[in-house]
């Protein structure tokens, strides 16, 4: 087991779950994602990062490994069998063709997207879920307010309204997908940063 994941907290079932926590480098095919004590790299690329069975039932995004792990610690009780979960990273910057493949890869799964808890989380949670969807869609920051659009339609959202649950609802889109925020933190491994030092 990793000495870095076992002082954050992450059990070692969840450790061995996603492979290559031993050395706390993750490929992405054609770039890594890394972790160690003060530094996280987490690449922009149109690849992802993928653990869990194809057949799984419910997948679970997020921009990377180590949130992903870090997410599943903190709401273990939630999902007790691992193996009916998939996990994917998209890394630091999504990408529609991300969404595209998810699409075509995972038909019909349960979706959890996970994200931060800021604007930036909250818009990717809306941009993922249209492209696996196949919506096209357009987000523009206009006057302090987020306009989404959709075909001929205009929806306009402050920013402390904005998330997946409002454009869903905006938009009337079915079935929804799920998100997964942090209480008290901007991140899942934020979180377990902080517990991991009181």
């Amino acid at each position: 087991m990793n000495p870095l994941l076992t002082g954050l907290g992450i059990p070692s079932e969840i450790q061995t779950f996603f492979d290559g926590a031993a050395n706390l480098s993750f490929s992405y095919g054609d770039q890594f994602e890394r972790y160690g004590s003060g530094f996280h790299i987490v690449p922009s690329t149109q690849n992802l990062w993928v653990a869990g069975l194809p057949n799984a039932n419910h997948l679970i995004i997020t921009y990377s490994v180590m949130e992903a792990m870090a997410f599943i610690t903190l709401n273990r009780h939630r999902f007790p069998r691992l193996e009916q979960l998939a996990f994917v990273a998209i890394g630091n910057r999504l990408h529609i063709e991300q969404g595209n493949w998810l699409r075509q890869n995972f038909p019909g799964r349960k979706v959890t997207l996970v994200f931060g808890k800021d604007l930036v989380g909250h818009i990717t949670d809306i941009k993922l879920a249209a492209a696996i969807k196949n919506i096209p869609i357009r987000i523009c920051y206009k006057d302090n307010e987020i306009h989404v659009y959709r075909d001929q339609q205009l929806r306009v959202f402050d920013q402390e309204q904005i998330s997946l649950h409002a454009f869903q609802d905006a938009f009337g889109i079915r079935p929804r997908f799920r998100t997964g925020k942090p209480a008290r933190s901007l991140t899942f491994l934020d979180q377990l940063k902080h517990d991991a030092e009181r």
